[in-house]
């Protein structure tokens, strides 16, 4: 007994002593590690994107692989026509917001950035016309605006700038290979998806026990679910506030109505918040583009829209949606944002209300151990 317990006291302190020098080795090599670290995620990059890209695609290739495989000219091939049909859909989708959407998005922005010096000026004038000691003056709005007066707004769309903020964006999204390379390894993931399924779920069964993996299967599927009907429905319906919402504004006369209508929808994904911040900016622009009533007849015309979306329009997309409280997903949004920006506001809900599944069961799991043991003790006495 003797040898094994010097055997594991020198186990012990020798794991110690290379932890303490890996450790060491890490904090003084920290920037080094740091670029290891960024090539490493350069290379994955393509692939965890087209993880993504796959796991998005993944119901709309089911769903059209589930039409081809009824019809008997497509059943054999209904896997690769169903990945080629969401793709080309995808494309097309891209080609029509190019087309259709972008350019006059782009125009009202050129428009707004060039009136900016105007609804500077009348600031400045409406601030003049106050007294020393109303709301506006005390909080140093006038200084605020002099400092954005010095801006050359009109610069920012110069050659030059375009041509760096082309660059810049060249450069987020990498290179086209690394596009190249996503589309494909989604494409592969997507067509042998039932293979990898099958290997994780053999992994799972090896690692846990029978009922613990069970137990996580469950999780996985519901959780899965959640977060793409979340996704799925947020998407759409900001499409459809956005549309209404341009409409609307069109139908009132509100300049840039298609430029904020698009600002809405796409803030109308995020919960609660979204539509609040969008509304507000909306409001302030339409102040200066078309007068104080006309601010007011569209704030009042957009939160009617906002309302109707609430009640029908998003429980409709959404079926019984995820039944969570107000308050966790105020707070979740509000965490999510500090944290990770607009992406952790939107991915807050579904991620809250999955944490809520897994809490919700433990407890139930918990009760229910605790009434059993409570019930064997009374048999046994």
């Amino acid at each position: 007994m003797k040898p094994k317990r010097e055997m594991s006291k020198w186990t012990y302190w020798f794991s110690l002593a290379v932890a303490i020098i890996l450790v060491y080795s890490c904090i003084t090599n920290f920037a080094g590690i740091c670029v290891f670290l960024k090539k490493i995620m350069n290379i994955i990059m393509p692939f965890l994107m087209a993880i993504i890209v796959a796991y998005l695609f993944y119901r709309p290739a089911r769903f059209f692989e589930k039409i081809y495989e009824n019809k008997k000219a497509t059943s054999k091939i209904s896997r690769p026509l169903s990945i080629f049909t969401v793709y080309l859909i995808a494309v097309l989708l891209i080609i029509i917001m190019i087309n259709c959407v972008i350019p006059p998005i782009r125009t009202s922005i050129g428009d707004l950035i060039g009136d900016i010096p105007t609804f500077i000026d009348e600031a400045k004038e409406y601030l003049s016309t106050l007294e020393e000691d109303s709301l506006i003056k005390q909080l140093n709005i006038e200084e605020t605006i002099k400092n954005i007066s010095t801006i050359d707004f009109t610069s920012l769309l110069s050659a030059n700038h375009l041509r760096y903020y082309i660059n810049t964006v060249i450069g987020i999204v990498s290179t086209i290979f690394n596009v190249f390379i996503t589309i494909v390894v989604s494409i592969y993931i997507l067509m042998e998806r039932g293979k990898i399924k099958k290997f994780l779920k053999q992994l799972g069964k090896a690692v846990f026990s029978e009922d613990v993996y069970d137990r996580i299967s469950n999780y996985f599927s519901k959780s899965n679910w959640i977060f793409l009907d979340f996704i799925y429905c947020q998407i759409i319906d900001g499409i459809i506030v956005g549309i209404l919402a341009s409409i609307v504004m069109t139908v009132i006369g509100v300049e840039y109505a298609i430029l904020l209508g698009f600002f809405i929808g796409i803030f109308n994904i995020i919960p609660y918040f979204g539509a609040i911040i969008a509304i507000a900016i909306s409001a302030f622009i339409t102040l200066f583009t078309g007068g104080f009533e006309q601010a007011i007849i569209m704030c009042i015309a957009v939160i009617i829209l906002q309302q109707i979306d609430s009640n029908i329009i998003n429980p409709k997309i959404l079926g019984d949606g995820l039944k969570i409280s107000p308050i966790l997903v105020i707070f979740s949004i509000t965490v999510g944002g500090e944290f990770f920006g607009i992406l952790g506001m939107f991915l807050a809900v579904p991620i809250m209300a999955i944490l809520k599944l897994v809490v919700t069961d433990f407890v139930e799991i918990r009760n229910r151990l605790k009434a059993y043991r409570k019930a064997t003790m009374k048999i046994n006495e």
